[in-house]
């Protein structure tokens, strides 16, 4: 029997689903308060990088198509395991947890102050919520597609409706008079292109599902590019349409500008609608952070740079240990209020500046394979030879020297960065020569990368030690 396979609406609700949070919308109205619809310019800048790194990542998963730990195995094949694992761990694994319970926190904050009536803590909606998502995952990857696909598309149309209509100023009687523009300093604007970059990143999340794709060597990066475009319009209509409705004071002062927004625009109706929005966006980003990054340990596991118990999957064929770690590991920081910390805001920060770092890491990797591997056979070439992934590369480097628009906060990100640098070199170190007893920076062949995918792979090969033993066949 043929298993059924994604299409390209998939693709594009998995990037997307990740990308829209209520994060996103906090950045969105912080960015817009602080320079007015200039922001849409930091937009459009950090929305470019990140279409340049969807082609290298689409690229990589064409010359190593289906490996479900995306980056971990491509950086294995051209950096080894050693920065594969500071990578993956400090840039995905670590970052995401965290940002995924912060998702969460903000999305039980609004609940509680919407619905103030029922008595629930934030905590309260925050845990049931992922008590929910941990079983839809734990139901393989059909059910969370099906999932995914109606949340995301619901926030984006949403979204789209409620920026189209503050654009067309639908509602003339509570207009606000208030300058378009803040600043027209392109200083000022590069500024806020390190708050901007965040609210694009995470199209490559889509990448572990690509085996369960149809035709993923060209669905996959038009999904990706499709997601990223649409959610610049998206966001670029919803600046206007602050503009138009709420005080770009106020704006910034919200926790929760897109319930400011909403209320402002349709009265109780748009808090209602906000309020939609909000569970959207949070199941559709944790939705996606759950799948994806069980997903990732899975692939990782596998070529030897976590234990073996991220392996293990149910009868749904769901890599259930990863699942309930990560999900777990949620509940906990959220049930026990850490995630509600004036400090969380910083640290999400500090963890994009890792995750901007595994993007840069993706664009070497495609220079090394081109010099490596030049005449292989690639179904996605990103064009122009070299020039995109090193033009990413600058521009990445770029938006960790405006991670912040303030001079201390920059420092202060710098060196968190610097101390959790140590400790990842610390454990990569330890990991790579006590348990996989490999060499730091060895690659491994783009063939035995492949080839791990294989399920018989770990029985017959250890991808830690590098020993084999010959297929019980072979002996005969």
């Amino acid at each position: 029997m043929n298993e059924k396979k994604l299409g390209l609406p998939s693709i594009i609700a998995t990037s997307a689903g990740l990308i829209i949070a209520t994060s996103c919308l906090l950045s969105l109205g912080v960015g817009s308060a602080a320079i007015g619809e200039s922001f849409i310019i930091s937009m459009v800048i950090a929305c470019v990088l990140n279409i340049l790194f969807a082609l290298s990542v689409s690229e990589l998963n064409a010359l190593m198509p289906n490996l479900t730990g995306g980056l971990a195995q491509y950086t294995l094949a051209c950096m080894g395991p050693f920065i594969s694992i500071i990578a993956m761990v400090g840039g995905y694994l670590v970052c995401n947890t965290m940002i995924s319970s912060a998702e969460c926190a903000m999305f039980g904050n609004t609940l509680n102050s919407i619905f103030p009536q029922f008595g629930l803590s934030g905590s309260v909606y925050c845990v049931v919520l992922l008590i929910i998502l941990i079983v839809v995952n734990l139901r393989g990857v059909d059910m969370f597609a099906k999932v995914q696909n109606f949340v995301a598309y619901g926030l984006i149309f949403s979204l789209l409706i409620m920026g189209i209509l503050g654009t067309i100023k639908i509602n003339p009687s509570d207009i606000v008079m208030q300058p378009a523009v803040l600043s027209t300093n392109f200083a000022d604007i590069t500024s806020y292109c390190g708050l901007a970059f965040f609210l694009f990143i995470g199209c490559e999340y889509a990448i572990p599902i690509a085996n369960k794709v149809d035709n993923p060597k060209r669905k996959l990066p038009l999904g990706m590019v499709i997601s990223l475009v649409v959610i610049c319009i998206m966001f670029s209509l919803l600046v206007i349409g602050f503009k138009n409705y709420t005080p770009w004071d106020a704006l910034g002062e919200s926790t929760t500008p897109h319930v400011l927004y909403g209320t402002a625009l349709l009265g109780p109706l748009g808090t209602y609608w906000m309020a939609i929005v909000s569970i959207f966006a949070v199941v559709s980003s944790v939705n996606t952070i759950i799948s994806s990054l069980s997903y990732i340990a899975f692939g990782m596991a596998k070529i030897g740079l976590l234990p073996d118990i991220f392996m293990k999957v149910n009868k749904k064929g769901a890599p259930w240990f990863g699942i309930i770690l990560f999900g777990g590991t949620m509940s906990v920081i959220n049930a026990a209020g850490l995630s509600t910390s004036a400090s969380l805001s910083f640290l999400i920060l500090t963890g994009t500046v890792f995750w901007m770092i595994a993007y840069i890491i993706t664009h070497i990797n495609v220079l090394i394979l081109r010099k490596r591997l030049p005449k292989a056979p690639r179904a996605f070439k990103v064009p122009g030879g070299p020039v995109i992934p090193i033009v990413g590369s600058i521009g990445i480097l770029w938006m960790i020297w405006n991670i912040s628009s303030d001079s201390a906060t920059r420092l202060s990100i710098y060196g968190v960065s610097l101390l959790i640098l140590v400790a990842l070199v610390i454990y990569a170190a330890v990991w790579t020569k006590k348990s996989m007893k490999r060499d730091l920076f060895t690659p491994y062949a783009v063939e035995d990368v492949m080839a791990m995918e294989n399920e018989l792979y770990p029985v017959y090969n250890n991808p830690k030690t590098g020993a084999s033993k010959v297929h019980p066949v072979m002996e005969k």
